[in-house]
C-alpha cells in the first residue's frame, strides 16, 4: 500500500482491513496477504483524519527490493495533489508497477497512475467530485464517472473511501472465491457487496443534491412511496406544477428525469426488501411499483446488471461461518 502525507485514512485501513479479514474464513496456513504500507519515510504517517499511521518502509529502501508484487495499492485523499508532484513517490510507483500481478488505485490514487501514464488508454474510476478534474488533465484515459471500480486489464480503479472496500472484496473473490469474499462482506458488516459497474450515486444521494423545495419534497415522497402511482402527472400534481415546468425544474435539480429517478429509487428499495426479506420476488416488485416480476427483473439488469433473483442469491447466499485461528478481538 503506497501512501503519502495527508492520504484519506479509510482509503488505506479500509481496503487492508477487508483484504486481511480473509483470513479468518480460511483453513489454517500461511497469512492470505502480507501488507506493507511504504511512504517516503518510515513511522509516523499524518492523514486526514488527524490520525497517523506508521509506515513500514520507506520508498528508497523499498525500492531496492526487485521481488514480485501481488497487489500495488496507491492510496488517494486530499494529499494526492502534493503526491503528484513528488518525484520518489512517482519513481517507486512506476517501478512496483512493473512487477506487480496487478495495480488498484483508491479514490484519487487514480491520479497518481495517470501522472505516470498507467492509465492511458485504458477506462477508470475516481471519486465523483474528481472525475472532471482527472478527465481535464489526463485526456488520454477514459473517465468512468459512475462506476463504483473499474477493471481494465490489471489495472483497478474505484471511486471514493468505502468503494475501496467494495473493490478489495472483488480482489478478495478473485483470488478466493465468491462464498469467502461474501463472508467477508458480512464480517465487515458491509451492506452487500456491490458490483463495479453499480453507479456511486443512490437515490438519497441524489435527493440530497436539491435546492428547489418542491422538488426536495417530491424526492423525499418518492423515496418514502416507491410502491406509489409515481408519473409525471402524479408529481408535477403534488409539487403543484405543471407537469412541463415539474419536469424542467427536476432535471435541472437531479440531473435525471422524474422516471430515471423513479426507476432508481424503486430498484433502490426492490434490493433493500431482496436482501432483508425472505417475501417472494413477485411480492417485492408489487410493493416496489413495478406491477410485476418482469419489469422488475429489467430494471435491475440496467442497474445492476443482474436479475432480482440472481441479485438476491448473490447476496442472501451463504452463512458467515468464520474459521477463526487467533480471533478477532
Amino acid at each position: 500500500m503506497v501512501a503519502f502525507p495527508q492520504a484519506h485514512i479509510l482509503d488505506i485501513v479500509g481496503p487492508l482491513e477487508v483484504l486481511t479479514g480473509t483470513k479468518y474464513f480460511l483453513p489454517e496456513g500461511p497469512e492470505p496477504y502480507a501488507v506493507t504500507l511504504v511512504a517516503s519515510k518510515t513511522g509516523p504517517l499524518p492523514t486526514t483524519s488527524g490520525l497517523s499511521l506508521t509506515a513500514h518502509r520507506a520508498f528508497a529502501d523499498a525500492a531496492t527490493d526487485t521481488s514480485p508484487i501481488d497487489t500495488l495499492i496507491v492510496s488517494g485523499g486530499h494529499g494526492t495533489m502534493a503526491a503528484i508532484k513528488d518525484p520518489e513517490l512517482l519513481d517507486f510507483v512506476r517501478q512496483s508497477a512493473s512487477r506487480s500481478r496487478r495495480i488498484v488505485s483508491i479514490c484519487t490514487g487514480a491520479m497518481i497512475l495517470a501522472e505516470i501514464g498507467l492509465l492511458d488508454g485504458k477506462r477508470a474510476s475516481t471519486h465523483w467530485w474528481w472525475c472532471p478534474i482527472l478527465e481535464q488533465r489526463y485526456p488520454a484515459v477514459a473517465v468512468d464517472r459512475d462506476a463504483i471500480f473499474v477493471r481494465d486489464g490489471n489495472i483497478w480503479t474505484s471511486a471514493g473511501v468505502t468503494a475501496g472496500m467494495d473493490l478489495a472484496l472483488a480482489l478478495v473473490e478473485m483470488d478466493f472465491g465468491h462464498d469467502i469474499a461474501l463472508q467477508v462482506a458480512r464480517y465487515n458488516v458491509m451492506y452487500m457487496m456491490r458490483p463495479g459497474g453499480q453507479s456511486q450515486f443512490s437515490a438519497h444521494l441524489v435527493a440530497q443534491r436539491a435546492d428547489d423545495p418542491a422538488i426536495n419534497a417530491t424526492l423525499d415522497y418518492i423515496l418514502a412511496n416507491p410502491g406509489d402511482p409515481l408519473t409525471v402527472t402524479a408529481l408535477a400534481a403534488r409539487a403543484g406544477l405543471s407537469e412541463r415546468t415539474f419536469a424542467r425544474r427536476f432535471k435541472d435539480n437531479t440531473e435525471m428525469t422524474p422516471a430515471a429517478y423513479v426507476e432508481t429509487a424503486r430498484v433502490q428499495a426492490a434490493r433493500v426488501a431482496l436482501e432483508t426479506t425472505t417475501i417472494g420476488v413477485e411480492q417485492v416488485a408489487l410493493q416496489t411499483g413495478f406491477q410485476n416480476a418482469e419489469r422488475m427483473r429489467r430494471a435491475f439488469q440496467r442497474h445492476l446488471g443482474v436479475s432480482a433473483t440472481d441479485y438476491r442469491e448473490r447476496f442472501r447466499g451463504s452463512q458467515l461461518t468464520p474459521l477463526i485461528r487467533d480471533g478477532p478481538d
